[in-house]
């Protein structure tokens, strides 16, 4: 048993996180008090979980995401859906390429950001969609901006 610095209850030792620096092998503060210190430092630090995040893993804060959704419309950058709520980044420079919706950033990430596999997929959907000629013609353009795009 060992008591929380925070709270001082009485707690057994699966209630404390493991910690290497402490003799007994675990934190000082019991679980549910570490996480609410944890949540208050980050809010504090921080503005939020939520900024720390965008921040720690893109460089970007909760402020520049939205601006950037805003920048869009409101927008998927690629489908045009409303309220989109992923980062897409290049995962080899980690530059933030846009705000997305999860569709689309799965897409993206399926295709491992590869521009002739994608043109490759545009093309094999303008040929199977001949049937349906308004289909073909928008998978055309898209593979048209695309490509465009891509120069």
């Amino acid at each position: 048993m060992k008591r929380c610095a925070d709270c001082k209850e009485l707690k057994p030792y699966s209630d404390f996180p493991p910690s290497k620096k402490a003799k007994d092998g675990c934190h000082s503060y019991c679980k549910v008090c570490n996480n609410r210190r944890s949540q208050e430092s980050r809010k504090r630090l921080h503005g939020g979980s939520r900024h720390y995040h965008l921040k720690h893993r893109y460089g970007i804060g909760a402020d520049d995401f939205d601006r950037m959704v805003a920048e869009q419309g409101g927008l998927c950058a690629i489908c045009g859906r409303p309220d989109p709520e992923h980062v897409d980044h290049d995962h080899v420079s980690g530059d933030v390429r846009g705000i997305l919706c999860f569709n689309c950033n799965g897409g993206l990430g399926q295709f491992k950001d590869d521009i002739d596999a994608l043109l490759a997929a545009a093309t094999y959907l303008a040929t199977m969609c001949s049937e349906h000629r308004e289909l073909r013609d928008l998978a055309v353009a898209r593979s048209g901006e695309l490509a465009g795009s891509a120069v």
